[in-house]
Order: C-alpha cells, then structure tokens, then sequence
C-alpha cells in the first residue's frame, strides 16, 4: 500500500465519523424545528448562529482554520434551517418576504396591445428590443433619458419600459440598476440583441472626409480598436447610437460620421461606410422589460432581487450560502453604491427559479431575514436566443 493509499484510508475512516455526527445533529435540528413549530417561534436565530460560529472558530489558533469553520458552519446551519422550514410554516412578517407576497397576489396579466416607451431615437438598439419582445407591431416610442422612460411608465403614460442593463464587451448599464432601485417597478421578461456597429455618413462621404465621430459612449468603447486607427478623428458622445445617426443626417456635415446600426442607416438616409466595427463581433446587450406591476408568464425561470447587507462580518457570504444549499444556480450579481451612504452598497441578484414553487417560500424568508432590506424585482422567463 503506497503512502498516499494509507492517507486516503485515514481520510475515510473520518468521513465515516464525521457523517454520522453529521447525521446525529440533523436528528437533533429536526427536533428543535418540531419545537420552534409548537411555539411560533421563527427559524432562523441570526444572533444565536453568530454566536455558534464565533464559538467554533474560538477552538482552534489558526487564522486560515479559523475561516474554513466559519464557512463550515455557516453550511452546516444553512441546510439545518432548510430541515426546520419543511416543519415551520412562517408568516409573512418579514418586510421583504410580504412585499412579494402581496405583489404576487396582484399580479397582472400581460397587457394587450401594450404602450412601450424606450431610451433613444427610432433605430436604436432599444427600439430592436422592443420590437423583438412584444413583436413588430407594438406601439413604441423613444424618451430622450433614461429618468425619462421610468417617469412615462410613472405617470401611466406606457405600460412597459425597455431598458438595457448590461453589453458582454462594456458590462453593466450603473444608471438602469440606480433607477430600478429607485422605483418600486418589476421585471417581467427580457431580450438580447447582438450589436453590430455601423460606420455611416451622409451619401458621398469618405473616410478620410470624417473629422468627428457622434454615437453613445457605450457605442464609442464598444469600437475603442476600430476608432483608435483614426485617432485624428474626435469622438463626440451622444444621447444613443440612432440619435447620433440623426444628428449626423439633419446637420449636412459631410465631416461626421455616427455608429449605430445598420437599421438607423436605412431610416436616416446615411451610407455604411464600415461595417461590424465593433471589438468583439460576438458582442450582445441584455434589455429587461419594467413594469409597474408583477407578471407571473409560463416560462418564467429567472429570479431578480435587489438586497442591503446588515454590518457584520460574512454576511454577504451567509446569503450566498441559501442558494448553494438550496441548489439554486446564481446567475449573475452585481454592486452599486448607496447614494448618500458611504461604503454602502446595494447587491442586485439574478438567480433560477419559480417564486410559485413550494420549495421557493423558505428561501424567500431566509433571504428577507439575512439581508438588511431585501426586494424580488421579477419573475421571468430567460432569454433562450
């Protein structure tokens, strides 16, 4: 038997110990869920784990051990509240857990014929998106900015808003996420267009007739390569790729040019000059639908929520732990400051599942009673291509 052989044995041998502690313990929370059953009593006891962890990573003088308890434990407990919830049937008196409760019980229906509002001119990006989700048909008008879209959707001037949050060569649209923090509105589907930049300018144009460049400045990054083989050509960013199309064509200067796609071209009368001018060819933009209610469509397999950490230590990773225990596939996270609170920050979370599916409504609690404040944005079914 080589030496690693014997290792491997000693290791089994303690793995036999550890899964019938692991067992015995189980055996143990099971009847203390029973109790807290009989009484009332909520299942998870956030200052009680704390309390258990700090105990545990006391035992030992290793800083590096003392962390790898620490997220033992956290685990360990983790799927001890999932054995208590199949007991404990709580309430609804955590605020973000009756929040949604009481959103889902007055979802709506898709609207028929839907009013669509979105950021930028007719050939934008947006506008694809639109048509792509709600068909060629829908009724869909451009808003000059942002704040502006979520205003008309405020003032029930549309019934849906289409917004992008994040391209794959540029990431995260920061000033979308800020608004959906901002306003108490709901996802209910989402698209991804592929961006395929266009050079254009007015018929007759050449290259080497371009003096400035006009398109968003996500448009700009998104063709920093092609754009730095002109660097005597000045870059101007502008409201979205269409509107510099716009701009380009109302002007008559045959010394711009604008980026944006190949259907603002078409409707603005310019010339391609280039085309596919973004770095990476295989670049797409991710847009979500708002509403200001909650839709619960077939399909939907995606979960949106925005949450607030408490200041302690490990929190973050404590909430992190319920979708690892609970075999929920994180699909994407992402951090934005709080205005107004330093070194605060809001987590915005995309993950699978159904908020209708029984195994859903312990996790819904456990997420409302880790996090400082916590909100589901939406319920969606995922965009397939």
């Amino acid at each position: 038997m080589t030496q690693l052989e014997i290792y491997r044995e000693q290791i089994d041998a303690i793995d036999r110990q550890l899964v019938e502690l692991f067992l015995q313990r189980m055996e143990v929370t099971g009847q203390v869920g029973a109790w807290k059953q009989a009484r009332g009593v909520p299942v998870l006891d956030a200052d009680r784990e704390r309390r258990v962890i700090a105990a545990k990573t006391a035992l030992t003088e290793d800083p590096a051990r003392r962390a790898d308890l620490a997220e033992l434990y956290e685990t360990i407990m983790a799927i001890s509240r999932r054995q208590q919830r199949a007991l404990v049937r709580e309430g609804a008196e955590d605020p973000g857990y009756a929040a949604c409760a009481a959103a889902m019980a007055r979802a709506r229906q898709p609207v028929d014929s839907p009013r669509v509002v979105y950021q930028g001119e007719p050939g934008c990006y947006s506008e694809e998106a639109a048509v792509g989700f709600f068909g060629p048909q829908v009724k869909s008008r451009g808003m000059a900015w942002f704040p502006d879209v979520f205003a008309a959707i405020e003032r029930g001037e549309a019934d849906y808003a289409v917004v992008p949050v994040e391209n794959s060569s540029t990431g995260s649209i920061r000033q979308v996420y800020d608004l959906m923090a901002q306003y108490n509105y709901y996802i209910v589907g989402e698209w991804q267009v592929k961006v395929e930049h266009c050079l254009m300018a007015l018929p007759g144009v050449k290259e080497g007739d371009i003096r400035t460049v006009y398109s968003h400045e996500q448009g700009l990054m998104q063709c920093e390569s092609f754009l730095d083989a002109h660097r005597s050509w000045k870059r101007v960013p502008a409201l979205d790729t269409a509107g510099s199309a716009k701009q380009v064509a109302q002007s008559g200067d045959r010394t711009a040019a604008a980026i944006g796609s190949r259907r603002a071209a078409e409707i603005y009368g310019l010339n391609i000059l280039a085309k596919g001018i973004n770095s990476n060819r295989e670049n797409h933009t991710r847009f979500v639908v708002v509403s200001p209610n909650m839709e619960l469509r077939p399909g939907r397999n995606k979960i949106s929520a925005v949450f607030r950490l408490p200041h302690q230590s490990g929190s973050l990773h404590e909430i992190l732990t319920v979708f690892a225990v609970q075999g929920l596939n994180r699909l994407k996270i992402e951090s934005r400051p709080i205005p107004g609170r330093g070194w605060e920050y809001l987590f915005f979370l995309d993950f699978t599942g159904d908020l209708a599916a029984p195994e859903m409504d312990g996790v819904l609690h456990e997420l409302s009673q880790l996090a400082a404040q916590f909100r589901i944005l939406g319920n969606f079914r995922g965009y397939e291509g």
